[in-house]
């Protein structure tokens, strides 16, 4: 394979991811996010409300499916904290364990209103 192709097929390759990317922002009830698994370091990703759950998609993925699925149903917020860079983290807890996401002021305000509004009988635990 000659250097020119390769470099070709990389560039194609790279702008499918973008576009991919992009469409999945676009996409309505998506935003920015962090996350972190116990034990990890941070990801950079994409966030998308999809009915009782929050799916969680890696920014730099060979997958187009969700990494996480954080159910509402049983998550109970341990806690918040601002980091650094202006976003705000948040520590949950569920039945699959520990995880924290870090996303910007209107974006947890928008987290903590979803999780408020769950239907009539779930458990919900936010401090």
């Amino acid at each position: 394979m000659t250097a020119a192709l390769t470099i070709t097929i990389s560039c194609v390759l790279l702008l499918a991811a973008f576009l991919v990317f992009r469409a999945i922002m676009l996409a309505r009830g998506t935003l920015p996010c962090r996350l972190q698994v116990k034990g990890h370091g941070w990801r950079r990703g994409v966030a998308r409300y999809v009915a009782g759950e929050l799916h969680w998609t890696p920014l730099l993925g060979v997958r187009l499916r969700p990494r996480h699925a954080i159910a509402r149903r049983g998550l109970v917020v341990s806690g918040r904290r601002q980091l650094d860079d202006g976003l705000w983290a948040i520590d949950c807890v569920s039945d699959r364990g520990e995880v924290s996401l870090a996303m910007s002021h209107d974006a947890l305000t928008g987290f903590l209103a979803w999780l408020e509004s769950a239907p009539p009988g779930a458990y919900l635990d936010v401090s």
